[in-house]
């Protein structure tokens, strides 16, 4: 169709912040199903987008291709033959920006996400911070679109999909009644990483009552799940599902999801899973919680003995004195709210 209405989205990391887009591309597809949607980012998060009828992924190649600046104006180029008539830039870094800039002087309509850059900054400053929460990441993206002309509302246009078929290809896992746990006990900082000791006291007790399933990437986080997932009867390691798409599936038919500031817990609340997040240096205030999350699913730190949290958005900053503050969490806090939730 010539005059089919295309808009491309750029958003081209990382994977929470992919995956929180998720709920606006659903409210997207149902107010808008005859036009179409091109979402650019890296090919490793293509599995996150085969629900969707009327949204197209598009592989941004930042190892080959479209490496480097003369990669980038290939990008650009390879974008504008898609023909778009709209540009969302969900990420507002640098490539971002500079695309935004080359759409803007051939006359397309581009319009970033606004990072509120300020309110950030008064949150995590040490000095006269002003701890209040900002607005979350997911109604930044919904704004981004409204601003292009778009109607969409989160709180009333969203709704879940089913869960995924799951397909674990093995005799080794016991799911017959037993409640289905998932935790990821990493994240990228270790600012934002519970103390594993804590971690495994709580692999321990949910051990005895459900199927517990431990998720994590690389060989350090790896080398540890395979040992808990030995020491455990009822443990797995998530190398076990055959893939990062079986992984989603399992992800989508948990009962419970126990997860730091990180991907995992955002991939789980996409699917309506409850969401345990555990939260260190970062906090919930920053706007970076869980798709439709509740509070009282959000264990923090203990402010009063650490008030400086949080010092920044994403825990690339440590703070010294404070490398006990995830201690101020008590391991029976997070079973606590793990058996209210499941035994809802």
């Amino acid at each position: 169709m010539i005059n089919e209405k295309k808009t491309l989205i750029l958003r081209f990391s990382s994977m929470g912040d992919v995956v929180m887009t998720i709920p606006i591309l659903r409210c997207l597809e149902k107010k808008y199903p005859n036009e179409k949607f091109i979402f650019v980012t890296r090919k490793k998060f293509s599995p996150f987008f085969g629900e969707f009828k009327n949204i197209i992924f598009f592989e941004a190649d930042f190892k080959k291709r479209h490496k480097g600046v003369f990669g980038l104006l290939r990008l650009f180029r390879d974008l504008r033959k898609t023909n778009p008539t709209k540009i969302a830039d969900l990420h507002s870094v640098l490539r971002t920006r500079i695309l935004k800039t080359l759409f803007q002087l051939s006359f397309y309509k581009v319009v970033s996400v606004d990072k509120k850059r300020s309110e950030r900054k008064a949150l995590t400053r040490k000095k006269n911070k002003i701890f209040k929460p900002l607005i979350s990441v997911h109604f930044n993206y919904q704004e981004v679109f409204n601003k292009l002309g778009f109607d969409i509302d989160l709180t009333k246009d969203h709704s879940f999909p089913p869960s995924k078929n799951l397909n674990l290809n093995t005799e080794k896992i016991e799911l017959t009644n037993r409640g289905l746990v998932g935790i990821a006990p990493f994240a990228r900082y270790s600012t934002k990483i519970y103390p594993l000791d804590l971690m495994q006291k709580v692999v321990g007790f949910l051990d005895q009552k459900y199927s517990v399933f431990l998720f994590g990437f690389g060989k350090l986080e790896m080398d540890i799940i395979e040992k808990w997932s030995k020491a455990f009867k009822n443990v797995y390691s998530s190398s076990s599902l055959g893939g990062f798409e079986n992984e989603i599936a399992l992800i989508s038919n948990l009962d419970l999801m126990i997860s730091m500031d990180s991907a995992n817990g955002h991939i789980a609340s996409i699917y309506n899973v409850p969401v345990i997040t555990i939260w260190g240096l970062t906090h919930p205030y920053a706007g970076f919680s869980t798709f439709n999350s509740s509070p009282e699913n959000q264990i923090c730190v203990d402010r009063e003995k650490y008030p400086m949290v949080p010092n920044s958005i994403y825990g690339n900053k440590e703070i010294d004195g404070y490398e006990d503050a995830m201690r101020s969490i008590s391991y029976n806090e997070v079973l606590t709210r793990a058996e209210a939730i499941i035994n809802h």
